[in-house]
Protein backbone atom coordinates (compact mmCIF):
# COMPACT_ATOMS: atom_id res chain seq x y z
CA UNK A 1 0.00 0.00 0.00
CA UNK A 2 1.34 3.21 -1.08
CA UNK A 3 1.16 6.51 1.36
CA UNK A 4 1.72 9.36 -1.66
CA UNK A 5 3.10 9.51 -5.11
CA UNK A 6 6.45 10.18 -4.13
CA UNK A 7 8.81 10.16 -1.10
CA UNK A 8 11.14 13.38 -0.58
CA UNK A 9 13.88 12.45 1.62
CA UNK A 10 15.34 16.06 3.17
CA UNK A 11 13.43 18.90 4.18
CA UNK A 12 15.60 21.96 3.21
CA UNK A 13 15.56 23.91 1.11
CA UNK A 14 16.84 21.41 -1.90
CA UNK A 15 14.39 19.27 -0.89
CA UNK A 16 11.39 21.50 0.50
CA UNK A 17 11.39 22.95 -3.19
CA UNK A 18 11.67 20.21 -4.90
CA UNK A 19 8.11 19.10 -2.63
CA UNK A 20 6.81 22.16 -3.08
CA UNK A 21 7.14 21.91 -6.96
CA UNK A 22 5.55 18.59 -7.13
CA UNK A 23 2.47 19.25 -5.36
CA UNK A 24 2.25 22.47 -7.60
CA UNK A 25 2.56 19.80 -10.56
CA UNK A 26 -0.64 17.56 -8.51
CA UNK A 27 1.30 14.63 -6.57
CA UNK A 28 0.79 13.94 -3.38
CA UNK A 29 4.09 14.31 -1.58
CA UNK A 30 5.61 13.15 1.88
CA UNK A 31 8.80 14.43 2.96
CA UNK A 32 10.77 12.99 5.54
CA UNK A 33 12.92 15.65 7.46
CA UNK A 34 16.16 14.64 9.60
CA UNK A 35 16.20 15.86 13.41
CA UNK A 36 17.52 18.95 14.30
CA UNK A 37 20.98 17.97 15.16
CA UNK A 38 21.77 16.96 11.52
CA UNK A 39 23.78 18.87 9.29
CA UNK A 40 21.89 21.91 7.58
CA UNK A 41 23.43 23.87 5.39
CA UNK A 42 19.62 25.54 4.52
CA UNK A 43 20.06 27.46 8.08
CA UNK A 44 23.46 28.65 8.02
CA UNK A 45 23.72 30.18 4.32
CA UNK A 46 24.68 33.76 3.12
CA UNK A 47 21.60 33.71 1.25
CA UNK A 48 22.59 35.08 -1.67
CA UNK A 49 21.05 34.55 -5.19
CA UNK A 50 23.99 34.68 -6.94
CA UNK A 51 25.13 34.26 -11.14
CA UNK A 52 28.17 35.92 -11.18
CA UNK A 53 31.27 33.77 -11.71
CA UNK A 54 29.20 30.66 -11.82
CA UNK A 55 30.09 28.19 -14.64
CA UNK A 56 33.59 29.23 -15.19
CA UNK A 57 34.90 26.28 -17.73
CA UNK A 58 31.48 25.15 -17.51
CA UNK A 59 29.06 26.76 -19.55
CA UNK A 60 25.83 24.53 -19.15
CA UNK A 61 26.31 25.50 -14.69
CA UNK A 62 26.37 29.01 -15.80
CA UNK A 63 23.36 29.04 -18.04
CA UNK A 64 20.92 27.10 -15.16
CA UNK A 65 22.16 29.58 -12.45
CA UNK A 66 21.17 32.37 -14.84
CA UNK A 67 18.24 30.78 -15.98
CA UNK A 68 17.32 29.76 -11.99
CA UNK A 69 17.91 33.81 -11.54
CA UNK A 70 15.58 35.11 -13.78
CA UNK A 71 12.56 32.58 -11.96
CA UNK A 72 13.33 34.16 -8.97
CA UNK A 73 10.61 36.61 -8.95
CA UNK A 74 8.16 34.24 -9.92
CA UNK A 75 8.65 32.33 -7.50
CA UNK A 76 9.09 35.12 -5.05
CA UNK A 77 5.21 36.27 -6.07
CA UNK A 78 3.78 32.84 -5.90
CA UNK A 79 4.84 32.23 -1.65
CA UNK A 80 4.04 35.65 -1.05
CA UNK A 81 0.15 34.54 -2.79
CA UNK A 82 0.30 31.30 -1.48
CA UNK A 83 1.80 32.20 2.59
CA UNK A 84 1.37 36.08 3.12
CA UNK A 85 5.35 35.60 3.55
CA UNK A 86 7.71 37.90 2.25
CA UNK A 87 10.98 36.26 1.72
CA UNK A 88 12.67 39.79 1.02
CA UNK A 89 14.14 39.08 -2.46
CA UNK A 90 16.50 41.88 -3.28
CA UNK A 91 17.58 41.47 -6.65
CA UNK A 92 19.06 44.82 -8.19
CA UNK A 93 22.12 43.32 -8.66
CA UNK A 94 25.14 42.69 -6.87
CA UNK A 95 29.20 43.13 -6.60
CA UNK A 96 32.33 41.05 -6.19
CA UNK A 97 35.39 42.95 -4.69
CA UNK A 98 38.92 42.97 -6.40
CA UNK A 99 41.29 44.05 -3.73
CA UNK A 100 44.44 44.27 -6.58
CA UNK A 101 44.69 45.24 -10.00
CA UNK A 102 46.06 41.53 -10.63
CA UNK A 103 43.03 40.01 -8.99
CA UNK A 104 40.55 43.00 -11.35
CA UNK A 105 42.19 41.97 -14.66
CA UNK A 106 41.44 38.01 -13.94
CA UNK A 107 38.26 38.83 -12.72
CA UNK A 108 37.33 40.78 -15.98
CA UNK A 109 38.83 37.60 -18.05
CA UNK A 110 36.77 34.76 -16.18
CA UNK A 111 33.25 36.62 -16.62
CA UNK A 112 34.03 37.63 -20.27
CA UNK A 113 35.13 33.24 -20.50
CA UNK A 114 31.72 32.92 -19.03
CA UNK A 115 29.28 35.83 -21.18
CA UNK A 116 31.19 34.50 -24.58
CA UNK A 117 30.45 30.99 -23.97
CA UNK A 118 27.13 31.83 -23.49
CA UNK A 119 26.51 33.79 -26.73
CA UNK A 120 26.47 37.56 -24.78
CA UNK A 121 23.67 36.92 -22.41
CA UNK A 122 25.48 37.59 -19.69
CA UNK A 123 25.42 41.10 -18.75
CA UNK A 124 28.33 42.46 -16.06
CA UNK A 125 30.42 45.33 -15.60
CA UNK A 126 33.62 46.36 -14.19
CA UNK A 127 34.11 48.94 -11.93
CA UNK A 128 37.11 51.22 -11.11
CA UNK A 129 37.39 52.04 -7.67
CA UNK A 130 35.69 55.40 -8.50
CA UNK A 131 32.89 54.29 -10.18
CA UNK A 132 32.25 51.76 -7.45
CA UNK A 133 32.33 54.58 -4.93
CA UNK A 134 30.02 56.33 -7.16
CA UNK A 135 27.65 53.39 -6.19
CA UNK A 136 28.94 52.45 -2.80
CA UNK A 137 30.09 55.68 -0.99
CA UNK A 138 31.02 53.64 1.71
CA UNK A 139 33.37 51.52 0.16
CA UNK A 140 37.28 51.86 1.41
CA UNK A 141 40.22 52.64 -0.25
CA UNK A 142 41.72 49.83 -0.36
CA UNK A 143 39.07 47.83 -2.43
CA UNK A 144 40.93 48.65 -6.11
CA UNK A 145 37.60 47.93 -8.03
CA UNK A 146 34.35 45.32 -8.52
CA UNK A 147 32.71 43.66 -10.89
CA UNK A 148 28.95 44.05 -10.56
CA UNK A 149 26.20 41.71 -12.30
CA UNK A 150 22.18 42.93 -12.35
CA UNK A 151 21.37 39.66 -11.95
CA UNK A 152 22.82 38.90 -8.72
CA UNK A 153 20.86 39.53 -5.29
CA UNK A 154 19.59 38.19 -1.87
CA UNK A 155 16.62 36.58 0.24
CA UNK A 156 16.35 36.21 3.65
CA UNK A 157 17.08 32.51 3.72
CA UNK A 158 15.14 31.53 6.77
CA UNK A 159 12.09 33.15 5.47
CA UNK A 160 12.56 31.12 2.70
CA UNK A 161 12.80 28.11 4.49
CA UNK A 162 9.47 29.10 6.35
CA UNK A 163 8.03 29.81 3.28
CA UNK A 164 8.49 26.58 1.24
CA UNK A 165 7.50 25.25 4.47
CA UNK A 166 4.41 26.49 4.97
CA UNK A 167 3.40 26.36 1.11
CA UNK A 168 3.82 22.78 1.29
CA UNK A 169 1.80 22.48 4.21
CA UNK A 170 -1.23 24.41 2.52
CA UNK A 171 -0.89 22.43 -0.40
CA UNK A 172 -1.04 19.25 1.49
CA UNK A 173 2.58 17.39 1.85
CA UNK A 174 2.53 15.47 4.45
CA UNK A 175 6.26 16.30 6.29
CA UNK A 176 8.00 13.95 9.18
CA UNK A 177 10.29 15.29 10.90
CA UNK A 178 12.99 13.79 13.10
CA UNK A 179 13.30 10.97 11.06
CA UNK A 180 16.35 8.71 10.47
CA UNK A 181 16.10 6.79 7.30
CA UNK A 182 17.91 3.21 7.92
CA UNK A 183 17.03 1.30 4.95
CA UNK A 184 15.30 1.89 1.13
CA UNK A 185 14.25 -0.82 -0.86
CA UNK A 186 12.39 -1.49 -4.62
CA UNK A 187 10.67 -3.30 -6.22
CA UNK A 188 8.66 -2.19 -9.87
CA UNK A 189 6.58 0.64 -9.20
CA UNK A 190 7.14 0.78 -5.19
CA UNK A 191 9.65 2.04 -3.29
CA UNK A 192 9.74 1.17 0.37
CA UNK A 193 11.46 3.79 2.58
CA UNK A 194 12.57 2.38 6.61
CA UNK A 195 12.35 5.46 8.71
CA UNK A 196 12.13 6.22 12.31
CA UNK A 197 8.07 7.03 12.00
CA UNK A 198 7.56 3.39 10.47
CA UNK A 199 7.29 2.21 6.92
CA UNK A 200 6.29 4.61 3.85
CA UNK A 201 5.80 3.88 0.37
CA UNK A 202 5.87 5.44 -3.00
CA UNK A 203 6.08 4.82 -6.18
CA UNK A 204 8.68 7.72 -6.85
CA UNK A 205 11.32 9.01 -4.18
CA UNK A 206 13.66 12.06 -4.36
CA UNK A 207 16.57 12.09 -2.26
CA UNK A 208 17.53 15.71 -1.56
CA UNK A 209 19.49 14.65 2.09
CA UNK A 210 22.62 17.07 0.98
CA UNK A 211 25.09 15.24 2.91
CA UNK A 212 23.46 12.15 3.59
CA UNK A 213 22.86 11.71 -0.05
CA UNK A 214 25.24 9.24 -0.74
CA UNK A 215 24.50 6.64 1.58
CA UNK A 216 20.90 6.59 0.71
CA UNK A 217 21.32 7.06 -2.92
CA UNK A 218 23.78 4.07 -3.37
CA UNK A 219 20.93 1.92 -2.22
CA UNK A 220 19.17 2.72 -5.46
CA UNK A 221 21.54 2.64 -7.97
CA UNK A 222 22.69 6.36 -7.72
CA UNK A 223 26.02 8.32 -7.26
CA UNK A 224 26.15 11.49 -5.33
CA UNK A 225 29.87 11.81 -4.24
CA UNK A 226 29.64 14.97 -2.24
CA UNK A 227 31.76 16.26 0.55
CA UNK A 228 31.31 18.67 3.39
CA UNK A 229 33.36 22.01 3.02
CA UNK A 230 32.79 24.58 6.18
CA UNK A 231 31.86 28.44 5.36
CA UNK A 232 31.84 30.62 8.73
CA UNK A 233 29.91 33.59 9.03
CA UNK A 234 29.72 36.85 11.39
CA UNK A 235 26.47 38.62 12.13
CA UNK A 236 26.84 42.45 14.06
CA UNK A 237 24.37 44.25 15.88
CA UNK A 238 21.90 46.65 13.37
CA UNK A 239 23.11 49.93 12.68
CA UNK A 240 21.73 52.64 10.17
CA UNK A 241 21.31 51.41 6.22
CA UNK A 242 24.71 52.17 4.33
CA UNK A 243 24.44 49.32 1.64
CA UNK A 244 21.50 49.20 -0.97
CA UNK A 245 23.39 46.40 -2.62
CA UNK A 246 24.58 42.66 -1.50
CA UNK A 247 28.47 41.74 -1.92
CA UNK A 248 30.05 38.12 -2.09
CA UNK A 249 31.03 38.72 1.46
CA UNK A 250 28.90 41.82 3.28
CA UNK A 251 25.65 42.10 3.01
CA UNK A 252 22.87 44.56 5.31
CA UNK A 253 19.74 42.23 6.03
CA UNK A 254 16.56 44.45 6.64
CA UNK A 255 16.65 44.74 10.15
CA UNK A 256 19.77 46.31 9.69
CA UNK A 257 22.08 44.28 10.88
CA UNK A 258 25.62 43.25 8.58
CA UNK A 259 26.00 39.85 7.81
CA UNK A 260 29.98 38.46 7.11
CA UNK A 261 30.73 35.81 5.71
CA UNK A 262 32.73 33.65 3.82
CA UNK A 263 35.32 31.28 4.77
CA UNK A 264 36.41 28.11 2.72
CA UNK A 265 37.81 25.23 5.04
CA UNK A 266 38.36 21.46 4.18
CA UNK A 267 37.98 20.11 7.56
CA UNK A 268 35.73 17.34 7.11
CA UNK A 269 32.15 17.23 9.19
CA UNK A 270 33.44 20.54 11.90
CA UNK A 271 31.17 22.49 11.56
CA UNK A 272 32.46 24.44 14.09
CA UNK A 273 33.94 28.16 14.19
CA UNK A 274 37.64 29.29 14.94
CA UNK A 275 38.79 32.61 16.31
CA UNK A 276 41.20 32.97 13.30
CA UNK A 277 39.05 32.46 10.45
CA UNK A 278 36.73 34.99 11.78
CA UNK A 279 39.50 37.12 12.54
CA UNK A 280 40.15 36.92 9.03
CA UNK A 281 36.85 37.19 7.21
CA UNK A 282 36.22 40.17 9.59
CA UNK A 283 39.60 42.30 8.51
CA UNK A 284 38.43 41.50 5.02
CA UNK A 285 34.95 42.79 5.61
CA UNK A 286 36.42 46.74 7.47
CA UNK A 287 38.90 46.61 4.61
CA UNK A 288 35.67 47.14 2.21
CA UNK A 289 33.53 49.06 4.58
CA UNK A 290 35.86 50.81 7.41
CA UNK A 291 32.50 51.98 9.23
CA UNK A 292 32.31 48.29 9.92
CA UNK A 293 35.43 48.21 12.89
CA UNK A 294 32.85 49.90 15.05
CA UNK A 295 30.34 47.59 15.21
CA UNK A 296 29.88 44.83 17.89
CA UNK A 297 29.71 41.34 16.78
CA UNK A 298 26.31 39.35 17.92
CA UNK A 299 26.39 36.37 16.58
CA UNK A 300 28.84 33.68 14.69
CA UNK A 301 28.09 30.52 12.64
CA UNK A 302 29.83 27.72 11.06
CA UNK A 303 28.09 25.81 8.32
CA UNK A 304 28.98 23.08 5.97
CA UNK A 305 28.44 23.38 2.28
CA UNK A 306 27.21 20.22 0.16
CA UNK A 307 29.89 19.59 -3.07
CA UNK A 308 29.92 17.43 -5.03
CA UNK A 309 33.60 16.09 -6.71
CA UNK A 310 33.64 18.71 -9.28
CA UNK A 311 31.10 21.43 -7.01
CA UNK A 312 28.20 21.64 -9.38
CA UNK A 313 25.10 19.91 -8.88
CA UNK A 314 23.60 16.23 -9.33
CA UNK A 315 20.07 15.57 -10.90
CA UNK A 316 19.51 12.22 -12.16
CA UNK A 317 17.21 9.66 -12.51
CA UNK A 318 18.56 6.02 -11.67
CA UNK A 319 18.80 3.85 -14.16
CA UNK A 320 18.23 0.29 -12.04
CA UNK A 321 15.28 1.71 -10.12
CA UNK A 322 13.47 3.95 -12.31
CA UNK A 323 11.23 6.44 -10.40
CA UNK A 324 14.29 6.92 -7.49
CA UNK A 325 15.70 10.85 -8.37
CA UNK A 326 18.70 12.11 -6.75
CA UNK A 327 18.98 16.17 -6.04
CA UNK A 328 22.28 17.97 -4.73
CA UNK A 329 23.48 21.01 -5.04
CA UNK A 330 25.37 23.57 -2.68
CA UNK A 331 23.17 26.82 -4.37
CA UNK A 332 20.06 26.02 -2.86
CA UNK A 333 19.12 29.38 -2.61
CA UNK A 334 20.16 30.49 -6.21
CA UNK A 335 18.57 27.21 -7.61
CA UNK A 336 15.17 27.18 -5.35
CA UNK A 337 13.71 28.71 -8.30
CA UNK A 338 14.37 25.97 -11.30
CA UNK A 339 14.18 23.45 -8.67
CA UNK A 340 10.42 24.21 -8.16
CA UNK A 341 9.65 24.99 -11.63
CA UNK A 342 12.05 22.76 -13.51
CA UNK A 343 13.45 19.49 -11.88
CA UNK A 344 10.48 18.79 -9.46
CA UNK A 345 8.34 18.83 -12.90
CA UNK A 346 10.42 16.08 -14.59
CA UNK A 347 10.21 14.43 -11.48
CA UNK A 348 6.85 14.66 -11.37
CA UNK A 349 7.12 12.65 -14.83
CA UNK A 350 7.18 15.13 -17.48
CA UNK A 351 10.20 15.14 -19.98
CA UNK A 352 13.64 16.98 -18.88
CA UNK A 353 14.99 19.90 -18.99
CA UNK A 354 16.86 20.87 -21.86
CA UNK A 355 20.59 20.10 -21.45
CA UNK A 356 20.13 18.13 -17.62
CA UNK A 357 21.75 14.96 -18.63
CA UNK A 358 25.33 16.88 -18.16
CA UNK A 359 24.33 17.25 -14.41
CA UNK A 360 24.46 12.88 -13.93
CA UNK A 361 26.01 11.93 -11.41
CA UNK A 362 27.45 8.94 -14.20
CA UNK A 363 29.75 11.22 -14.54
CA UNK A 364 31.61 10.23 -11.74
CA UNK A 365 33.46 6.90 -11.41
CA UNK A 366 34.18 6.65 -7.87
CA UNK A 367 32.40 7.89 -4.81
CA UNK A 368 34.97 10.67 -2.94
CA UNK A 369 34.45 9.57 0.64
CA UNK A 370 32.45 7.63 3.09
CA UNK A 371 29.81 9.89 3.79
CA UNK A 372 27.67 10.04 7.05
CA UNK A 373 23.98 9.11 6.93
CA UNK A 374 21.09 10.81 7.25
CA UNK A 375 20.25 10.83 11.01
Amino acid sequence: MRDSDIIVVGGGLVGSAIAYGLARCGAQVTVLDGADDVLRASRGNFGLVWVQGKGHGFSPYARWSRNSAQLWPVLQGQLLELTGIDVRLRQSGGFSFCYTEELFVQRRARLESIRSALAGDYPFEMLDHAALKARLPQVGPGVFGASYCPMDGDVNPLKLLRALHSACSRMKVTTLNNQMITRITHRPGLFTVQARSGTVQAPRIVLAAGLGNPVLAAQVGLQAPVRPQRGQMLVSERTAHFLDYPTLHVRQTEEGSVQIGDSIEEVGFNDFTSNDVLARISRRAIGAFPQLAGLNLVRAWGALRVLSLDGYPVYQESPSCPGAFVATCHSGVTLAAIHAHSIAPWMAGGPPPDGLEVFSGGRFKTPLLTPVPLH
